[in-house]
C-alpha cells in the first residue's frame, strides 16, 4: 500500500474515534450494500455524545451515475434492516459529503437520541441517494450493542 495512503487511513480513522465527548467506547456498524451498491463497504461509528448520539460514516462508494457533488440522506429506523420499521430519525440537515483522499466518501451526523437507548431496543441505519440520484437506498446495518469500536 502506498505510504500516502496509509496515512490518509490512519487519519480517518483516527479522526473517527478522536471526536467523541465521552470516555464511553463507541459502537461500530458495518453497513451492507443493497443491490444497487453491490461491491461497495461500509461503517459508521456512533458516539455517546450525552443526550446524542454522533455518527462517523465512511463509505467506499455509491452507485454509478450519481451526481456531484454526493448527497446522501440517513436514517435510524425502528428495526432491522431485514424487518425495517418507520423512520425514529431522520438525520438531514446536512447532506454533503466529502471524498477521502482514499477510495471513499465520509460523512458525520448527529440523532437526538442517547446512545444507550438506541441500543436498549432494536435499530438499524439506512444510507439513501438524493432524489436526484432516484432515492435509492444503498446501504443497511444493524444496531447491536456488541459491536465496540476499537
Amino acid at each position: 500500500m502506498n505510504p500516502r495512503h496509509s496515512l490518509a487511513a490512519l487519519m480517518i480513522t483516527a479522526s473517527l474515534f478522536g471526536c467523541t465527548t465521552s470516555s464511553n467506547p463507541g459502537v461500530s456498524v458495518t453497513l451492507v450494500p443493497t443491490r444497487q451498491n453491490a461491491g461497495q463497504i461500509g461503517n459508521v461509528v456512533l458516539s455517546d455524545w450525552g443526550k446524542q448520539t454522533g455518527l462517523s460514516f465512511f463509505i467506499s462508494g455509491v452507485p454509478t451515475g450519481a451526481s456531484l457533488p454526493l448527497r446522501l440522506y440517513s436514517f435510524i429506523n425502528k428495526g432491522s434492516c431485514q424487518q425495517p420499521g418507520p423512520v425514529a430519525y431522520a438525520m438531514n440537515d446536512k447532506v454533503t459529503t466529502e471524498r477521502q483522499p482514499i477510495r471513499g466518501w465520509s460523512f458525520s451526523r448527529s440523532a437526538p437520541v442517547a446512545l444507550p437507548a438506541l441500543l436498549s431496543s432494536e435499530h438499524s441505519i439506512l444510507v439513501r441517494t438524493a432524489a436526484t440520484d432516484g432515492n435509492v437506498d444503498i446501504f443497511c446495518g444493524d444496531i447491536k450493542q456488541e459491536n465496540p469500536a476499537k
